[in-house]
C-alpha cells in the first residue's frame, strides 16, 4: 500500500486517525489500534510475509530479554548475540540474496550445482530486520531498558509509516515515545502541511518527470527507433530519469515525516 494511493489516502489514513482520536482517553488503546493497523497495512501487500514480520517480532523480544540478564556476563551474553545476529542476517540472507549467490556460485562452476526456486522478496524486509536487530544490540549496549512486554516491541518495529522503507529509527530514540508522547493541533498541522508537500512533490514532480522521460526514451528505443532525437529532447530525458530519483526520495521522507508528526 502505497502513501500516495487512493485507497490509503481517502480510506486507510482517514479511518486510523478518526479511531486514533475516539480513543485518545487511552494511550494503550491508541497503541493497540496503532499495532493493528500497522500489521494491516504490511498484510496487505504481503498477506503471507506478515508471519515472517511476527515471527521475525517474538524472536528478538526474546533475545532481549535473555541479553538484559546475561549482558554483563560474557560466557552467556556473546553466545547470545552470536545466535541474534546469525539469524536475522540469515532471514535476511535467504529471501533476499540467497538466488543472487546461488545463481553466480553455478556460473563461476559452470554446471547447475545448486537450483533453488524463486523466492518472493517481502517488502521492507531490510527495514525491520535491522530495526529488530538495533532493539537487541540496544538492550545488550545498555542504552535502551528491555521490554517485558512485545507488544511495545512489536509496534516499534512494525509502525507502518516507516515499515516498508524506513528510516531505521534505533529503539532507544522511540521507546519514550511510544508510552509517553505529546499531541498537539499544532503538531498536527505540521505533520499534514509535511504530508501534503510530499504528496505534491510525488505526483505533481516526480511521477511528472519520469512520465516524461519515459516518452522520450520511447521515441529511441534500443535497436528499433521510431524517431530521430534532437540532443536537447536527449538531455531532457536524462535529467527527466535522474531527478525523480531524488524527489522519490524526498517526498517518501516527507510524507513519513508528516505521518510520526
Amino acid at each position: 500500500m502505497l502513501f500516495s494511493s487512493l485507497f490509503f489516502l481517502f480510506y486507510f489514513l482517514p479511518v486510523v486517525l478518526a479511531v486514533y482520536a475516539l480513543v485518545s482517553f487511552s494511550r494503550t488503546l491508541q497503541n493497540l489500534w496503532l499495532l493493528v493497523v500497522s500489521l494491516f497495512f504490511y498484510a496487505w501487500g504481503e498477506p503471507f510475509f506478515v508471519f515472517v514480520m511476527i515471527g521475525s517480532i517474538y524472536f528478538n523480544w526474546a533475545m532481549g530479554g535473555i541479553l538484559s540478564r546475561v549482558r554483563l556476563d560474557k560466557r552467556y551474553a556473546y553466545p547470545a548475540i552470536a545466535v541474534t545476529v546469525p539469524v536475522n542476517i540469515g532471514i535476511l540472507f535467504a529471501y533476499q540474496y540467497l538466488n543472487f549467490f546461488t545463481d553466480n556460485l553455478n556460473f563461476l562452476l559452470g554446471v547447475e550445482l545448486f537450483k533453488v526456486g524463486h523466492i518472493p522478496l517481502p517488502l521492507g524486509i531490510s527495514f525491520f530486520t535491522f530495526q529488530a536487530m538495533s532493539y537487541v544490540i540496544d538492550v545488550y549496549m545498555g542504552t535502551a531498558r528491555v521490554e517485558k512486554n512485545p507488544f511495545y516491541v512489536g509496534l516499534y518495529i512494525a509502525l507502518f509509516p516507516q515499515l516498508v522503507a524506513g528510516p531505521i529509527v534505533r529503539y532507544a530514540d522511540i521507546a519514550t515515545q511510544l508510552r509517553h508522547r505529546r499531541q498537539t493541533w499544532d503538531l498536527l498541522a505540521a505533520g499534514l502541511s509535511r504530508f501534503v508537500i510530499g504528496l505534491g512533490k510525488k505526483i505533481l514532480i516526480a511521477n511528472a518527470m519520469g512520465a516524461a522521460a519515459a516518452n522520450i526514451f520511447m521515441l529511441s528505443g534500443v535497436g528499433r527507433p521510431t524517431a530521430i532525437v534532437p540532443a536537447t529532447l536527449a538531455w531532457l530525458g536524462v535529467l527527466s530519469s535522474t531527478l525523480p530519483i531524488y524527489f522519490y526520495f524526498s517526498a517518501y521522507s516527507d510524507l513519513a515525516i508528516g505521518l510520526w508528526h
